[in-house]
């Protein structure tokens, strides 16, 4: 069996930036640490900062008054961060900065007086988020037939924003209803969509023309991972999303020549490897890495971590 691996797979920049942060706050405050939501969505990324003392809850109101209280990846509404910031907690946010970015847009198409046209989808904390941080009115829309139902105020003075973990491929026939339908509406650049998500549906894309199946290693909570599948599938080619080795069907690839395994962004790479040992205890594996995008993407960590490990070296400092 010839396993090849997609290029670019697994963690983004933003997910690893999540993750360090968690783990430089246990290192920085000690346990217990407190996260609104699941850090990034992948449950073994979420249990193995559990056993390091983090505890994930839903809302701050769970989290003991002055605790030491992490924000996810996805970003959330203003009146979080406020509530939050009333009961003495100590935030750090871990907010994706290409979230954060899609924030700002959105706020400031809003000051010029526009409506904004958010492209996601319901339900996603991403999208509660971005929601939560734009200031007037926000219409949110998934497919293009749901441009046909929007109900706007001045049709001259309209925005789009999009979901980060949707790629410039995902939006496009949205993005081309609602242009056909407001053709003054504003929009930004598509060199601002979420680097990883396109490179990882790219990447796929030529995957695809290799390989006889598909395994995307994700959590089935994770909109990216699902696109991947879903990528694999619109090419014609059979696609699985499984969680890691565990939930693979021997069925998909008995008789499967050339098998394609990717991850979704929120997935670490030792996954990807246990369940290649998986597949070498079916039969013999030759694994290959496709040519692709070479990522090298880093964002900033939050001051208040930098300021405590500024101060945690200077005390070192003074102790010896």
């Amino acid at each position: 069996m010839k396993v090849i691996l997609a290029q670019p797979r697994g963690f983004c920049a933003g997910v690893e930036r999540a993750i360090e942060i968690v783990e430089m706050a246990l290192d920085k405050f000690g346990p217990p640490i407190y996260v609104r939501h699941e850090i990034v969505h992948n449950p073994h990324v979420v249990k193995r900062l559990a056993e390091k003392g983090v505890i994930f809850v839903e809302e701050t109101d769970e989290v003991p008054a002055e605790a030491v209280t992490i924000f996810s990846a996805h970003g959330v509404a203003e009146e979080i961060e406020n509530h939050a910031k009333k009961r003495g907690l100590q935030v750090i946010d871990a907010t994706c900065p290409l979230v954060s970015k899609v924030h700002t847009e959105g706020q400031r198409y809003a000051k010029s007086g526009r409506e904004i046209i958010l492209i996601g989808h319901e339900g996603h904390p991403e999208i509660e988020g971005t929601l939560g941080r734009i200031p007037g009115t926000v219409h949110l829309v998934s497919e293009p037939e749901d441009v046909a139902s929007l109900k706007v105020k001045d049709p001259n003075m309209l925005a789009y924003i999009t979901q980060t973990t949707l790629s410039v491929d995902d939006t496009k026939n949205v993005i081309d209803a609602l242009k056909a339908r407001f053709p003054a509406i504003v929009g930004p650049a598509t060199k601002d969509i979420c680097y990883a998500t396109q490179n990882r549906q790219a990447a796929v894309r030529e995957l695809v023309k290799h390989v006889d199946v598909v395994l995307v290693i994700g959590a089935h909570n994770s909109s990216n991972s699902r696109r991947l599948q879903e990528c694999a599938v619109e090419e014609g080619v059979p696609a699985y999303l499984i969680e890691d080795a565990s939930h693979l069907n021997i069925d998909w690839v008995k008789g499967k020549a050339r098998v394609g395994v990717t991850a979704g962004a929120s997935a670490p790479e030792d996954l990807v490897q246990e369940l290649i040992e998986r597949l070498k205890q079916i039969e013999p594996v030759e694994v290959s890495v496709l040519s692709g995008v070479e990522e090298n993407v880093h964002f900033r960590l939050p001051l208040a971590l930098t300021k405590a490990e500024a101060r945690v070296k200077s005390d070192e400092t003074v102790m010896a």
